[in-house]
């Protein structure tokens, strides 16, 4: 039997894939030519969803830790006594009137799971809901909210005459709803590609114009080239003139900045610089993919203030072939299923409420949590809940994390393996995987679209669906009106907007919104001034800089000269396109594809540090050390250093969980001030470093 569904929880999810089942089994993946998003391509990652299905290593039962934290001694129970310890340690903390001393958290979201959890505090009245939002996509979307009311995404159904492709690798890794055949047919159709990418990427090789920036400084990249497009007028004077408010104030603002003084901080050449402004503004349509190495930095709103303010004057917003408005379906929204106005105080108990767009956002930035566990102030926090997440690996400052955990009264951990952070849980909850339950993919992106995933398969033994976890777990907090007898119903209430059921969505696949270009000329942009706002009135209002602003990452770190001689390089990351995060290390046919964690220097550095290809260094900044194994890659600049991200060690039972501190580079990031003054981002790229042999 072929079942036709999409990819989903690998990564981002998207593409369509046929899947082949016998007697129970998937057999068989392989990618659907039918599908409108990937058109029969699929990646090393889909293929090994098999694998990931029938690993022995699968949790397939609740678990109890039984020895001290860490120390691998579980004991099997039931749902029935995990659900009711897990209740009643939240249960004792309401019942307290401590609900600020809960938090929930989740990892990168990749269906309902997220909104059931908010679902959950907000019937709860807990506050704390961490996400990785500040450095995942939020700057993205809540920037481009407060510039132009909506989230412009890459119109590639109208092939673009040039992409500016700006910190995305769209041929290793996937944008939440774009995938990278996508871009390979704009490019095949004979769209001109500008690549923008400290490393010369696969991408990267095949652009028209590849520019090398310094790490972290793509604001002051794009402010340059703003510059160029208004001191020689290549905007799009009448879109300017009817449809923005504020281009006065940034032409004034620009000429702070110099062409030299732009090129001297980003390292390109000011004819570089020119070259790319120009290229971008006379090409029609174009459209700029930016991906989510922009939001690593204290300038990462900013910086997407700035992408969104060079669509708008060269008049590709909302146009075909630029970044256009993909309107949703006619579904439930999501402030509704997260009961968002039960919780009407919610801002007042946040952590963080000086973040602004976090709180409208409604999380709490992953560093704000861990140093209130530390720190007990401004209230103590006893019990978490984790899902779909391994912060030990993901969070700024893993040293300070492992602390954090650690000091938990109590730490529940649903996940699919035993990863580092699970191992220092109380209760382990075991995870049901795709295909092997009802789920709606790319709910509450604004992509314009959601994807029917439906089960295929069952789970083994006795693993759930985050979803029903949390479902369920809310019934036992005495929660039963908030929840549904099943999660069949709970689609169902979703998709009834939509005059439609789970099973007749499964036959549709793809449920799209209206989509439309230039409803601004009717409806006007939704801000409160109507128009793109470059000069940002809320942003006026709320104390930050109204106008992007570049600030450089060493400049408001003590001793910034000192730091730097001892720690002369320079030092940001990747990720490996055959893993997701943290995940995916004890695949086999992906671990054979990279097997080991990799740093990329430029040869002349490595022969200077004695350094050669297979050796393993030490990577080492003011936090701490890790070892990776030495690749080069010659046209890397040679101060620049590329780390791997997200390493730890399944098959490594010697090491203190799983090896979480061997190669992970959040021992080398730091979670201290400053932050991105809107959302709370941490600074996770462009910081000094040095690198030895081992």
């Amino acid at each position: 039997m072929i079942v036709k569904t999409f990819c989903a929880r690998m990564d981002h999810g998207g593409c369509g894939l046929l899947l082949e089942v016998e007697k129970g089994r998937i057999v068989k993946v392989e990618g659907d030519p039918e599908s409108p998003l990937n058109r029969g391509t699929i990646c090393a990652k889909g293929v090994a969803q098999i694998e990931r299905l029938n690993h022995p290593e699968r949790l397939r039962h609740p678990l109890k830790r039984a020895g001290a934290k860490g120390e691998g001694k579980w004991q099997k129970i039931s749902w029935e006594e995990a659900l009711t310890t897990i209740a009643r340690k939240i249960r004792e903390r309401i019942q307290q009137h401590d609900e600020r001393s809960i938090a929930f958290a989740q990892g990168t979201p990749k269906g309902l799971e997220l909104y059931l959890m908010i679902r959950l505090a907000n019937g709860l009245k807990v506050p704390h809901v961490v996400t990785p939002g500040p450095i995942c996509h939020m700057p993205r979307e809540t920037g481009a909210l407060i510039t132009c009311g909506f989230f412009p995404v890459p119109d590639y159904d109208h092939p673009p005459a040039l992409v500016l492709v700006w910190g995305s690798n769209l041929f290793q890794t996937n944008e939440e709803g774009i995938i990278g055949s996508q871009l390979r047919r704009a490019l095949d159709g004979g769209a001109r590609l500008i690549t923008i990418d400290p490393r010369k990427t696969l991408l990267a090789s095949k652009a028209h114009l590849w520019l090398q920036p310094k790490p972290g400084t793509d604001l002051a990249l794009a402010l340059g080239m703003l510059q160029v497009i208004l001191d020689e007028e290549l905007y799009d004077r009448d879109f300017v003139e009817k449809w923005t408010t504020g281009f006065g104030e940034l032409k004034k603002h620009l000429k702070s900045y110099s062409r030299k003084q732009i090129a001297e901080i980003t390292w390109i050449p000011e004819e570089n610089i020119i070259q790319a402004a120009r290229l971008y503004a006379r090409t029609k349509p174009a459209c700029i993919q930016w991906g989510n190495a922009l939001e690593h930095n204290i300038n990462s709103v900013q910086c997407v203030r700035a992408l969104m303010i060079l669509k708008a004057v060269t008049g590709n917003l909302d146009t075909p072939g630029g970044n256009v408005h993909r309107t949703s379906p006619p579904v439930m929204r999501p402030g509704e299923f997260v009961l968002s106005k039960s919780f009407g105080d919610k801002g007042e108990k946040l952590l963080s409420p000086e973040f602004r767009l976090a709180a409208q956002m409604g999380f709490t930035p992953s560093q704000s949590i861990i140093k209130t566990i530390l720190s007990g102030k401004p209230h103590p926090i006893r019990v978490m809940y984790i899902q779909g997440g391994n912060p030990l690996l993901s969070y700024a400052n893993a040293k300070e994390t492992f602390q954090a955990l650690q000091q938990l009264d109590f730490l529940a951990v649903a996940e699919i393996f035993m990863t580092p952070t699970a191992q220092l849980a109380d209760i382990v909850l075991p995870a049901a995987m795709n295909f092997e339950f009802d789920d709606i993919g790319h709910y509450g992106l604004p992509h314009g679209f959601i994807l029917a995933r439906p089960k295929v398969v069952d789970p083994p033994d006795e693993c759930w669906p985050d979803s029903l976890m949390l479902n369920e777990l809310g019934k036992k907090l005495g929660k039963e009106k908030l929840f549904w007898p099943d999660l069949r119903a709970c689609l169902d209430d979703i998709l009834q907007p939509a005059k439609m059921t789970f099973e007749d969505f499964k036959k549709v696949g793809i449920l799209k919104g209206k989509w439309a270009y230039k409803s601004y000329e009717s409806k006007g942009f939704p801000t409160p001034s109507g128009k793109v706002e470059i000069y940002s009135s809320r942003f006026a209002e709320w104390g930050y800089d109204p106008l992007p602003v570049y600030y450089d990452l060493l400049e408001s770190a003590k001793g910034a000269p000192q730091l730097t001689r001892s720690f002369p390089l320079i030092l940001t990351s990747a990720k490996d396109p055959h893993y997701f995060h943290s995940a995916y290390r004890n695949i086999a046919s992906l671990r054979r594809l990279s097997p080991q964690p990799v740093v990329l220097l430029n040869p002349e550095t490595a022969v200077n540090l004695r350094l050669k290809e297979g050796d393993w260094a030490c990577i080492e900044t003011p936090t701490g050390t890790i070892r990776q194994k030495v690749a080069f890659d010659a046209y890397l600049h040679p101060t620049v250093v590329i780390a791997a991200y997200g390493w730890w060690f399944p098959e490594r039972t010697d090491l203190e969980l799983s090896g979480w501190k061997e190669s992970n580079i959040n021992i080398l990031t730091e979670n201290n001030p400053p932050y991105e003054p809107a959302i709370g981002s941490t600074n996770l790229r462009g910081f000094p470093c040095r690198v030895y042999k081992e």
